[in-house]
């Protein structure tokens, strides 16, 4: 008698807390808990909370692989506003990236990581817009830097560098106004110039010159001098 007094009392409680998801409010936005699965299966797609139809608290997503619910992003909501901290697993639980979004638009600063340890891949900041502003950093999976970028309102600006993963120099470009402009220089892993000159508006200009082991060996003008005459 008393187990069918508490299978009774299992299954009351269960239907219960089942009517009281994906609900409406009076003016039919969602509020309170909310889960959804895949179309015609079983598996959870998402699972979170609305107050009178705006997301608040942690939202998680699902992938359905197998016929099995695999965690693949978490929303945090700020409760202030429609922005949030959102952060994306692999099938294995591993944290891809993370940062924040103001909808779907990437804002602030974001962090990707490496496929085989838990250091940085990339470091981003973002404007909000969703345009890249500020420095960008690549990173070997040792740590060491591979690239380092400055942009500006989603355009690169001033000067780029490339590294080995011993952290020599290998290149050097500037930019301005998301074009190659000004001088460049390429070097050898050891470090050795082997190349300079100067880009205007994204194209060789002027003299190119190239070394070996630190000697001149050769200079190339990409000067354009031929230009359009207007004709009446």
């Amino acid at each position: 008698m008393r187990k069918l007094v508490l299978l009774i009392s299992i299954c009351f409680t269960a239907f219960v807390s089942a009517q009281n998801i994906n609900q409406f409010d009076t003016e039919g936005k969602r509020h309170g808990i909310w889960k959804k699965n895949f179309e015609d299966t079983a598996v959870l797609r998402y699972e979170g909370a609305f107050n009178h139809g705006k997301e608040i608290g942690l939202f998680k997503y699902y992938k359905n692989i197998e016929n099995k619910a695999s965690l693949t992003a978490t929303k945090q909501f700020n409760d202030s506003n429609y922005k949030s901290y959102v952060t994306f697993f692999t099938s294995t639980g591993k944290i891809i990236s993370e940062g924040e979004m103001d909808g779907r638009i990437y804002i602030g600063v974001w962090k990707y990581y490496q496929k085989n340890n838990d250091r940085l891949l990339t470091l981003e900041n973002y404007d909000n817009n969703g345009d890249l502003d500020g420095n960008r950093f690549v990173y070997y999976e040792n740590g060491e830097l591979a690239e380092k970028q400055f942009y500006v309102h989603g355009k690169l600006e001033g000067p780029s560098f490339w590294y080995t993963d011993k952290n020599v120099v290998l290149k050097e470009f500037n930019y301005v106004n998301g074009e190659l402009h000004g001088l460049s220089k390429f070097y050898d892993p050891k470090g050795q110039l082997i190349l300079e000159g100067n880009y205007k508006q994204g194209k060789k200009h002027g003299i190119w010159k190239t070394y070996e082991n630190g000697k001149l060996i050769e200079e190339k003008d990409f000067t354009y001098h031929s230009k359009l005459k207007k004709t009446n």
